[in-house]
């Protein structure tokens, strides 16, 4: 069975693995200023962005979430923006990633939200497997510019 736990500072070890899981997954590094700074936010109450944690049964951190609002012009509530989303990887296919998603979807419904949304790779094909089950395709491709 899943717990899924808000984040908490004494969470810091175990988030770290999973975050790095994750960063590795896309093959991306970050500045540890950025990691301190990402992880100091998700245990703010105050900072806007939240997350949370999975743990397996034997209560060991299997995944992670993180998520923030947003205002949005196509309504009056928020968007709901699943930003991160990470199992690891010798549990997936257990219910993992539905639990931590089904959280958020709790989450933003309690809040208000107009809708949850995310990004994926479009070579991540097993967690697009989960996502087509849980959430429809919006059609839209995604664009960016970035600002370094």
């Amino acid at each position: 069975m899943t717990t899924i736990t808000s984040i908490t500072t004494e969470d810091r070890t175990e988030w770290l693995a999973l975050w790095n899981g994750y960063l590795s997954f896309y093959e991306s590094e970050l500045d540890e200023e950025i990691t301190a700074a990402t992880f100091e936010r998700l245990v703010d109450s105050h900072s806007g962005i939240h997350g949370a944690l999975a743990r397996d049964e034997n209560g060991a951190a299997v995944g992670i979430v993180h998520w923030l609002t947003h205002p949005a012009t196509w309504t009056t509530a928020d968007y709901c923006y699943l930003e991160d989303l990470f199992v690891a990887p010798d549990v997936r296919g257990g219910g993992v990633g539905r639990a931590l998603i089904a959280h958020v979807r709790g989450w933003a419904e309690q809040h208000g939200s107009a809708k949850v949304y995310w990004l994926t790779a479009e070579s991540n094909t097993t967690a697009r497997g989960l996502y087509d089950h849980v959430a429809s395709r919006s059609g839209m491709i995604h664009y960016q510019i970035g600002l370094d």
